[in-house]
């Protein structure tokens, strides 16, 4: 998706996917009360394309399932990412793809906090800072471009 621009990672390491979760029958139950974990937000953001290569967030290993953290009962729901170089300039944009898709499955009752896996990135605060305020989360998502690349980012691979 880089229109042609050299890529900052032109050959990144590519991990392994997990398997699919098996569900069980109390989990696929509509009558039975399922609080949400860290798998299952794992598993919302880890099919998540990167902006610059034509891998998930997960193959890259930018997302992982012991850097997700839910607590179903205060519902709140963190999540540490961790860009494939320190200097990665579309680490803004992979956290705002990650809230988004957050933000667009879960009920509202959730705060979602999407935050730099601490000492992995130079612009690290900067980022975090970014990604914690609402005011500029909303204002990134009225831009229509940057919607259109966030989409991409979210859209599922043929």
């Amino acid at each position: 998706m880089s229109g042609g621009t050299r890529l900052e990672n032109a050959n990144p390491l590519i991990f392994q996917r997990s398997g699919e979760r098996l569900l069980t029958a109390e989990e696929e139950d509509e009558e039975v009360a399922d609080p949400i974990d860290d798998r299952e937000i794992f598993d919302l953001i880890r099919s998540i394309n990167d902006p610059e290569h034509p891998l998930s967030l997960e193959e890259l290993n930018v997302v992982e399932l012991v850097r997700v953290n839910v607590n179903d009962n205060e519902s709140t729901v963190s999540v540490e990412f961790t860009p494939t170089i320190p200097h990665c300039s579309m680490a803004t944009l992979i956290g705002l793809s990650i809230k988004v898709k957050l933000l667009r499955s879960l009920p509202d009752r959730f705060k979602i906090d999407v935050h730099i896996t601490p000492g992995t990135h130079t612009s690290e605060q900067a980022v975090n800072k970014q990604l914690a305020d609402k005011e500029r989360v909303a204002a990134a998502l009225e831009n229509s471009h940057l919607l259109e690349v966030v989409n991409q980012c979210l859209s599922a691979r043929v």
